[in-house]
Formats: C-alpha cells, structure tokens, sequence
C-alpha cells in the first residue's frame, strides 16, 4: 500500500511544444529509470553461440521465448552447425518445430537460413548488419538481437513492445521500425541501445501492456506523456504488474 501522497491523481506530463533539448532529456531520465527497474534486462531467448541465437530469434516470430525455450534444447542438441540445418531431413525439422507454429515455415527459413551461412560465409554467422540482413528470413530486427547479444555490437530491436513505448513515451510519432531504430538512435548513446532495447522490452511486458498498462504503478509515470492510457489508481494498477520484478517495481513506485 503506498503512502498516502502518492494516492493523490497524478496529471499527464505534455509534451506540447517541447524543444529537441528536452526531449532529449527526458528520453535519458526515463533511459536511467529503466536501468534501475531492470538491472538484469537480457535476452530471454536461451542460446550458447551466435547460429543459436540467430535460430531461436527466427522460431520466435508469432510465439513466445518461453515456448521457443522448451523446444530448443533438443533442437540444438540435434543440429550443431549450419550444415546440419541446410542438410536436415525436413520431416523431422518439422516435428521438433510444430508446437512453435507455423512450423512448415519455420523449417524453410532455418534451412535456407543453414544453407546460406555455409554457402557465403564458412557456416559462419557474420558479425555485420550488413551481412547479416541478406540471409533468408532476417531482418534488421533479428540482426541487432544477434549483434547485440552474440557479438557485444550496440543495436536498437525494434519489436512490437518497442515500438508501443517509444511511441507512448513520445520520443517518435513514426510507425516503420527502420525509422523508429534511427530516431530512438538519435535520443540514446550507441553503448546503450542493447540494454536500452532489452529494458525496454522487459518494460513492456511487464508494465506497459498494449491494452491495459499499468500506469498507476509505473516508474516512468511522471515522464511519460501518455500516462492515463490504462488505470492510474495505484492498487488497480498493482495488480496488472507482472514479472519476477513485480516488487522491485512497486517498492520503486511506492518510494517515490
């Protein structure tokens, strides 16, 4: 239960007008929270080399990490290399990809995906967006995951969850990814876009829901402008936090 004073509404922050300065500003105010709401931001794709990594982000499309992370650990176990993945028995890829959906789909990418790395780059995974971006089935999404988690290389991942607080947050009013990874690059130092984008990430699906987000019980409320998008009272709100951060949010909220 917070304390009383922070009972009392809290008004929307507007950014009417706001200048270049202070919107860069409050876009590192709002970076430095999420630091501090999530210390331990990372990937929650489980992998050990970068071709794992590169094959989970590419089984995550249309699921959950959780449920490319139970199929995984066989998968990997089955397929070591790149050349296992262009030369695997499609029947059998399938089998170890149907609960991920669209599974059919799936094992086509990865086996391009397999074909492609040995073909043009030793079974390698390349270390440059540039390379990475013409292999079957990635994009610049997929890649700064890969560059930023496998290799150390600072990219922004512009997901469904990124996009929505970005926008909300009013740091851009734009809608292609492309777009959105250049402005967000523009507001944030390059050493930060990796953990930015995981922080971001976690922010939103723990928090920041797309249909009910819990302002009431947000740490960014009074930085953000779209604060009254979903409950502003603190105990309702509390109660649509989710996370094993769950209590390190509200106490962040509650002290505030």
């Amino acid at each position: 239960m917070p304390p009383a004073a922070n009972n009392a509404p809290r008004k929307a922050l507007s950014v009417d007008g706001e200048s270049r300065l202070a919107l860069v500003r409050r876009a590192r105010r709002i970076k430095r929270c999420l630091d501090d709401a999530y210390p331990d931001a990372h990937c929650e794709l489980d992998f050990t080399t970068p071709l794992e990594l590169l094959v989970a982000v590419v089984l995550s499309a249309q699921t959950t990490d959780v449920r490319v992370n139970m199929v995984t650990p066989a998968l990997f176990a089955r397929y070591r290399t790149a050349a296992d993945y262009a030369g695997a028995d499609r029947a059998e890829l399938e089998e170890y990809l149907r609960s991920t959906g669209f599974y059919r789909a799936k094992a086509n990418s990865v086996m391009g995906l397999g074909a492609a790395l040995v073909e043009r780059f030793d079974g390698e995974v390349p270390g440059k967006l540039e390379d990475l971006v013409t292999l079957p089935g990635v994009g610049r999404k997929t890649a700064n995951v890969v560059l930023g988690d496998a290799f150390g290389v600072p990219g922004i991942t512009v997901d469904t969850h990124f996009g929505r607080l970005v926008r909300r947050w009013g740091w851009t009013d734009l809608e292609d990814p492309v777009k959105v990874e250049h402005a967000v690059g523009e507001l944030i130092p390059r050493k930060e876009w990796t953990m930015l984008s995981h922080r971001t990430i976690f922010h939103g699906r723990r928090v920041c829901h797309a249909r009910k987000p819990a302002c009431g019980a947000c740490p960014l409320a009074k930085m953000c402008p779209s604060f009254g998008t979903g409950p502003t009272g603190f105990e309702e709100a509390a109660k649509l936090v989710k996370g094993p951060e769950r209590d390190h949010l509200l106490a962040m909220v509650t002290q505030s």
